[in-house]
């Protein structure tokens, strides 16, 4: 038995350990991901502060940070409320006979399904989970679990919208996408709800912001 697997491993592990090193990874990447967000907040915030100082003095500034006030909040970057409606997507909690895995779990396409409808419905704010999301923000999966912004979020995936709850709600009716997944819901058991909310706060985007613009190439390029 040992020759056979000394014969076998030819000189390798025959653990498979590609699973331990990626939720390592994962990991890893998780907690360099808070500790960037926290340290672009303690720098904006310093930011701030410095721009408000130096609009006391100066008119010039004063009057651009009141536009830039006067954006932050449909560009994402400073706190919402209003009324509000949350789509929540889970996995299938069975196996039903004939099903396979790709069946009974929320994909990329789902989220991005309901976030497309609620947009499309005159939603003014939006936050997955517990972070608030801009016009740059993606949506990827991985397996059965959601990466945004440098986050992992294992499901019930959570979306919120601000906006009015009719339209809303319209929009998830008519969309093509979430139609095909109701039919996963009602043949396979994933999870899918919606709920209004009188009132709701989504937070402000606090994740680092990267702008990616064309250039004109140089003549002689």
């Amino acid at each position: 038995m040992f020759a056979a697997s000394a014969s076998t491993a030819r000189g390798t592990d025959l653990r498979e350990e590609g699973r331990t090193r990626l939720t390592e990874l994962i990991g890893a990447e998780q907690r360099r991901a808070r500790h960037t967000r926290a340290d672009y907040r303690r720098l904006r915030s310093e930011v701030d502060a410095k721009a408000r100082q130096a609009g006391r003095h100066d008119a010039r500034v004063a009057e651009a940070r009141g536009r830039a006030d006067a954006l932050a909040v449909r560009a994402g970057f400073a706190p919402l409320k209003g009324s509000a409606v949350r789509v929540t997507l889970d996995d299938a909690s069975r196996r039903p006979p004939g099903a396979n895995p790709d069946d009974l779990v929320v994909h990329e396409v789902d989220v991005q399904a309901v976030v497309n409808a609620l947009w499309a419905g005159g939603a003014t704010g939006m936050q997955i989970m517990d972070q608030r999301v801009i016009s740059t923000s993606a949506v990827r999966c991985v397996g059965n679990t959601l990466i945004l912004q440098g986050v992992v979020y294992s499901p019930p995936f959570k979306i919120t919208a601000v906006g009015d709850p009719e339209r809303l709600r319209g929009a998830l009716r008519a969309s093509p996408g979430i139609s095909v997944y109701k039919r996963y819901v009602r043949e396979y058991g994933l999870g899918y709800a919606v709920r209004t909310a009188d009132r709701a706060t989504l937070p402000a985007y606090t994740a680092n912001v990267t702008m990616k613009y064309a250039t004109v190439p140089d003549e002689g390029a």
